[in-house]
């Protein structure tokens, strides 16, 4: 007999990670819901149990190794398991010119999307291997600046080119245990991070211009079809964006 499938989402609590945890729900999974605060998770939760769908909720900051562990221990404790780990958590940088950024500002950036994104896949593995059966599949939101930045956002572009070879790293490593990997590298996605790009943006030529954006239930969409192939089948790389807006000849 088919056992639950188990999802856990990282920043969960709003925009990309919020609508595929949802999506989730209503195509049947269990969703675990990580971010790092609370009241968020938990309205996520109420959309996510609308569908009938058991969900989690754990406060979480992705960029610590303790809180990481205590998540995923969570996780198997209420569990047993998980199927997908939805690797979205995710911060921007002030756009500014490379030279003025603080430290503190790069080390933010480095801390959430990439080390957050490498501690989350590391427990991820290690469950998806000790698990029965074992096998699993761990999706990493890359960004379209994993391929083509934008201008002065160094730390952004840095981490999402990082995420690649992270995603490389885990198909290879988790091929041998039935571990799959897919970056989905998304753009202008309708969220609160990209509500100012319906008023302008600033382009590599130095001018501001309007960028179409997509409803995000496509992305959402994505994910649950990725989550749903079987692990016979890989899709390392998938890039989705709205039509109209700059990338392709970025620049």
């Amino acid at each position: 007999m088919p056992h639950q499938k188990i999802a856990l989402v990282t920043g969960a609590g709003r925009g990309i990670g919020r609508a595929a945890a949802v999506a989730l729900a209503a195509d049947g999974w269990a969703v675990v819901l990580a971010g790092r605060q609370i009241a968020a998770l938990e309205e996520t939760a109420a959309l996510a149990a609308a569908h009938g769908a058991e969900t989690l909720c754990v406060p979480a900051d992705v960029a610590d190794p303790a809180a990481v562990a205590a998540l995923f221990a969570a996780t198997l404790k209420r569990f047993g398991r998980i199927d997908v780990l939805f690797n979205n958590a995710g911060v921007f940088t002030p756009s500014m010119p490379m030279e003025d950024l603080t430290f503190e500002q790069w080390r933010i950036a480095v801390d959430v999307n990439l080390t957050g994104s490498f501690l989350c896949a590391q427990q991820a593995i290690k469950a998806m291997k000790a698990q029965t059966p074992h096998g699993g599949r761990i999706i990493n939101n890359g960004s379209i600046s994993a391929q083509t930045p934008r201008p002065f956002t160094a730390p952004y572009t840095a981490t999402k080119h990082a995420i690649t070879g992270l995603t490389k790293s885990i198909g290879l490593d988790g091929r041998a245990f039935d571990i799959a990997c897919t970056q989905i590298d998304i753009g202008n996605a309708a969220t609160e991070m990209t509500d100012a790009f319906a008023s302008g943006v600033l382009q590599a030529d130095g001018s501001r211009k309007q960028e179409a954006r997509m409803d995000i239930a496509h992305v959402a969409d994505i994910v649950v079809h990725i989550a749903n192939l079987p692990l016979s089948v890989s899709v390392p790389f998938l890039t989705i964006l709205a039509t109209g807006m700059p990338f392709l000849g970025r620049g």
